[in-house]
């Protein structure tokens, strides 16, 4: 009898979350060809086998012939991606969708130049990783930073997804850097544009915004933000530039906060640790932070301090 009551419960529970799926809310449309995140995480680890090949590599086949084998993963690659630029051009925002014939021609276009630009993703990927040893006193080989930095591997996702974002492939790229930045803690919207020889130093908590240019031979630590000044108009602000521009050579450390379309860090800055910056430095200058004042206690509630050369921001020319 208690099994028959439970029953009617629970088919009434169903039937009421059922008539709540007809309110017509956002949350409620289901797209028949949504992009696939399991696969694009898949997919992910299939493009860094083509981005390093001989670092990751499919172990599960015995193959003699590595060339003959990385040919297959890039045909393998190119499937794979082609399937998802075409469930993801289904989310365009437009009053005109395209048919599906349309779409089957347009994610084969875009997927083809993707794949004509790997050799220029590799070409950067390898300036990062020069960066990044060249910068890192802990770095014992290239295989070590490849095979465990984080923030090599964030970079590596940016590039492949920055390549699609540049093609206006709605959601995917996103996936794919948020991808990175759950593994990672670094999150770098596909939409940023990044010089050559970049360089993330630890990484955790880094946020680069959609709008930023950052040049090359840049150096960012953990905890920086390189943001909007303020997001209250919305959509209105959408496609104009929110975010700073990073010049050349620039070192970022950690914890600062650079805010602002309008905001540039000129060359050869040197940006400090804990500062927020609302406004452009000039080439060749140094900030940092003045008078804070650190507190100490011992066991009898003694109280001793001491003044820090950090708290106002402060500059001065190189």
């Amino acid at each position: 009898m208690s099994d028959l009551n439970d029953k009617k419960e629970i088919e009434q529970i169903v039937n009421t979350i059922l008539a709540d799926l007809e309110g017509n809310r956002n949350i409620d449309e289901i797209p028949v060809e949504n992009p696939d995140k399991a696969e694009i995480h898949e997919l992910i680890e299939v493009l860094f086998r083509i981005a390093y090949p001989g670092y990751f590599r499919d172990r599960t086949n015995k193959v003699y012939n590595q060339k003959n084998a990385y040919a297959v993963t890039i045909e393998d690659a190119f499937s794979r991606l082609r399937e998802q630029v075409f469930r993801a051009l289904n989310l365009r925002r437009t009053d005109n969708p395209l048919s599906d014939e349309e779409r089957e021609r347009e994610s084969y276009r875009i997927t083809k130049i993707f794949f004509e630009r790997i050799p220029r993703i590799r070409e950067y990927l390898e300036t990062d990783l020069l960066a990044t040893y060249d910068g890192d006193p802990a770095a014992g080989c290239y295989a070590e930073i490849i095979l465990a930095y984080p923030g090599i591997f964030a970079i590596t996702v940016f590039r492949l997804a920055h390549e699609l974002y540049l093609e206006q492939v709605p959601v995917l790229p996103r996936l794919m850097t948020e991808y990175a930045h759950s593994l990672t803690g670094i999150d770098i919207h596909p939409g940023a544009t990044v010089g050559k020889y970049f360089f993330i130093d630890h990484g955790t908590g880094i946020v680069v915004g959609e709008t930023s240019v950052i040049g090359e031979n840049v150096k960012i630590y953990q905890g920086v933000t390189i943001g909007a000044l303020s997001t209250r108009g919305g959509q209105k602000l959408s496609g104009k530039k929110r975010h700073p521009t990073i010049c050349d050579n620039v070192t970022i450390y950690a914890g600062a906060s650079i805010l602002g379309g309008e905001t540039v860090i000129g060359e050869n800055a040197v940006i400090g640790g804990n500062t927020f910056i609302t406004r452009s430095i000039e080439p060749n200058t140094r900030v940092s932070m003045k008078n804070l004042e650190m507190e100490y206690r011992t066991s009898g509630n003694e109280r001793k301090s001491q003044e820090l050369q950090q708290g106002d921001v402060w500059y001065y020319v190189i």
